[in-house]
């Protein structure tokens, strides 16, 4: 059986910092979540109260979308480090369980290398070196690249739209980190911990 208490130690080892890190994101995760949901209920009653009295607020609607869109990408971070995403096991439950732990390791590294090429991606795509080198300047980046991220805003709120697409890298990171906490835990190399402040069963998960 797998001991679920981590070591108490001075010394913080590279893998200790990857679980704290890991850890500290989940919690935040956590209010965010519960901070998001909360927000999502408000403008959805409020969207029906106003349009019962014939008095819609046009810039609810995408609020809601957007609030629904940093819920999907948080709470799929938040899945990945519960391990609650799916798996597929008609292959694996039939294999020995050394050749299992191998399995689970591959499947959990490719974890960690879709975060790392996600984040790759994103840095291509939002171009922070380039945005510096042009002063900051949204306008002046999308003429030299042709890239017109910082230069849009949404319809209704009028926000710049890289504000709200910043879920993406921070998806990215998140889930790495917790790819690398749940990789360290599958190799061995860290006791398993049971996450706080999220109430699992041992069947809850699914990976």
């Amino acid at each position: 059986m797998i001991d679920r208490t981590m070591p108490d130690t001075g010394a913080l080892s590279a893998p200790l910092i990857v679980i704290r890190a890991s850890s500290a994101l989940l919690a935040c995760e956590r209010l965010a979540l519960m901070g998001l949901m909360y927000l999502l209920t408000a403008l959805i009653l409020v969207n029906v109260v106003t349009r019962y009295s014939h008095f819609p607020i046009y810039w609810i609607d995408e609020s809601a979308v957007y609030c629904v869109v940093w819920l999907t990408f948080i709470g799929a971070s938040a899945m990945t480090r519960l391990r609650l995403d799916f798996a597929v096991t008609m292959l694996t439950e039939r294999l020995s369980l050394r050749h299992r732990k191998i399995a689970k390791v591959i499947s959990t590294g490719l974890v960690v290398v879709f975060g790392v090429a996600l984040i790759v991606t994103c840095v291509l795509w939002m171009d922070p070196i380039g945005l510096a080198r042009a002063g900051f300047d949204g306008r002046k980046l999308a003429a030299q690249t042709f890239n017109f991220l910082y230069t849009e805003h949404t319809q209704t709120l009028n926000w710049p739209t890289w504000v709200l697409y910043l879920t993406l890298p921070i998806f990215a990171v998140s889930m790495t980190i917790h790819g690398l906490a749940n990789l360290l835990e599958d190799m061995e190399l860290v006791p398993r911990t049971p996450p706080k402040g999220f109430q699992l069963s041992e069947l809850d998960g699914v990976n």
